[in-house]
């Protein structure tokens, strides 16, 4: 059996001039709507956005062999992928226009395994605090049975332009 897979991607720029020139939710709006292409870590990764709000984004990941680790479950760099983006996201949706943001920390706790039989992953994040220099969410990855996988907090440092 061979195992292999092929996928594409857009040019990053198109995202880059679009976060610039919108507020964040805006911006995440017109990707979630696919009136912005599939980011390219998305693409990769097999992480999409489900959902988002003022200050939440939610995030999904079906479990593949590809993700797997050395010991038949889904490697915890990609359930801190999972977590990351949705982290991220629910900072990004609280940004007015001309603000970006990068990640300072990002913490996450592993619950338990998550394998092939988990289902669908799920990560839910929501901002916590939102100031003029950072902001920090919280979030909650789970299986598609309801049990917590993973925990994670990120604080984002925010960058006027």
């Amino acid at each position: 059996m061979t195992r292999e897979r092929t996928y594409t991607w857009e040019d990053p720029k198109v995202f880059v001039d679009a976060a610039r020139e919108l507020p964040g939710r805006e911006f995440l709006d017109l990707i979630s709507a696919g009136e912005l292409p599939p980011v390219p870590a998305g693409q990769t990764t097999g992480i999409t956005p489900v959902g988002v709000g003022d200050g939440w984004a939610e995030f999904e990941m079906e479990p593949a062999e590809w993700h797997f680790n050395p010991i038949g479950s889904v490697h915890g760099g990609m359930l801190a992928g999972l977590a990351d983006s949705a982290l991220g996201c629910a900072v990004h949706s609280k940004l007015p226009a001309g603000t970006g943001y990068t990640s300072l920390d990002l913490t996450i706790k592993f619950t338990r395994a998550a394998n092939l039989d988990s289902g669908t992953l799920r990560c839910r994040a929501d901002v916590v605090t939102f100031g003029r220099r950072t902001a920090t969410a919280e979030a909650r990855v789970t299986d598609s049975h309801g049990r917590v996988v993973a925990t994670a907090v990120a604080t984002c440092l925010l960058l006027a332009s």
